[in-house]
């Protein structure tokens, strides 16, 4: 599996994302510069310019007609993304952690972190695609505040929303997960899978599954409908991002240790590799190489063909599996077929009448 190196960015790689039918690839980095790529080829198609912070998120809508980002400079841009021209920017109180699209594409949530007297909030803004952009709110439709527990800061480190937009869907450094209502604020359910920060979060395309990555060493399957947790992969080492195959029962881990502590240590202690975890037997069956940082962002091209890895290093690999990886059949136990008898019984009892013989 040969990969495409990608080096567009100047600094650390902190988001990469398909595009919903899998032709494009979308990446941010702290050099304030969010990309897009062809999956296919690797060729950079253009750039977002227009930010001055870092770039911690990004998410593009359905149809791949408009694109989010969302910086550390207080902002979050909507962007036309056939021409890369900034359609409008949302002045936040802090940095904004993260973006995303409500299905429909005609509102999107954003999450920004605490700021001097301002405590970290969720915003929702509406912006109707068949609307002229001039008669888009430069405020949230609703604002949901995040205060302090027990005079500690939580802050959120990523935002979904749910099938339907029935609820928001939010990560927090503390390891705890909320529901909240995107109509009225309420806050609907909470609860903690994880000791530690909660990376990333990361969902199947249908929204059925979901999986967490933490700095507990550990990634955790749910599912959405009852929140109820289904498996866990656990790693050596901080895990910055976990996603999900759509075509086979996989799940693919990214991580390593933390960056400040890089440069003590030699590349294999630091476990910059991809991890190939089976999603039901939790088990750990390859690693891609490549990287001389910690992993930060994964993402999997929907159709299961191809996947891409940022890392601290600057780099993006975009590998395309091989032929041997997309025909590969998992060790599933198989059951007789239909109309067969199972004769294992009768080769068992072979066995111990020839031992009784002897």
């Amino acid at each position: 599996m040969r990969p495409i190196l990608l080096k567009g960015h100047e600094r650390s790689i902190t988001v990469v994302k398909f595009n919903f039918d899998g032709d494009l690839l979308f990446t941010g980095s702290k050099d304030h510069v969010p990309s897009v790529w062809r999956s296919d080829t690797g060729e950079r198609l253009g750039t977002f310019a227009g930010h001055k912070g870092t770039i911690w998120d990004l998410d593009c809508c359905r149809f791949t007609k408009r694109v989010l980002t969302a910086s550390a400079d207080a902002s979050a841009k909507l962007w036309d993304c056939e021409t890369g021209e900034c359609i409008k920017t949302y002045e936040h109180h802090g940095p904004v952690r993260g973006a995303a699209w409500a299905d429909g594409s005609n509102m999107f949530a954003t999450i920004s972190d605490p700021f001097v007297e301002h405590n970290a909030q969720i915003s929702i803004y509406d912006v109707p695609e068949n609307d002229d952009p001039s008669t888009y709110s430069d405020s949230p439709r609703v604002e949901i505040e995040l205060p302090k527990i027990d005079g500690k800061r939580v802050n959120a480190t990523n935002i979904v929303w749910l099938n339907l937009n029935e609820a928001l869907f939010v990560t927090f450094d503390n390891g705890s997960i909320r529901l909240y209502d995107p109509v009225t604020g309420e806050e609907l359910d909470e609860f903690f899978p994880h000791e530690k920060k909660i990376n990333r979060v990361s969902f199947n395309q249908d929204k059925t599954l979901f999986i967490t990555s933490s700095s507990d060493f550990t990634a955790k399957l749910y599912d959405v409908v009852d929140l109820r947790h289904l498996k866990t992969y656990k790693t050596g080492s901080p895990v910055n991002d976990a996603v999900i195959s759509e075509t086979k029962d996989h799940i693919l881990l990214g991580g390593g240790q933390e960056a400040m502590s890089v440069t003590t240590t030699s590349g294999k202690a630091g476990k910059f590799e991809t991890r190939f975890f089976h999603l039901v037997y939790e088990e750990e069956f390859g690693t891609v190489k490549g990287h001389f940082g910690p992993i930060n962002a994964l993402a999997i091209d929907p159709k299961g063909r191809c996947y891409a890895s940022g890392a601290e290093d600057g780099y993006i690999r975009l590998h395309h599996f091989d032929k041997s990886y997309l025909d590969m059949k998992d060790p599933v136990p198989e059951g007789p077929v239909d109309g067969e008898e199972d004769d294992t019984d009768d080769e068992e009892k072979e066995v111990d009448s020839d031992d009784e013989s002897e």
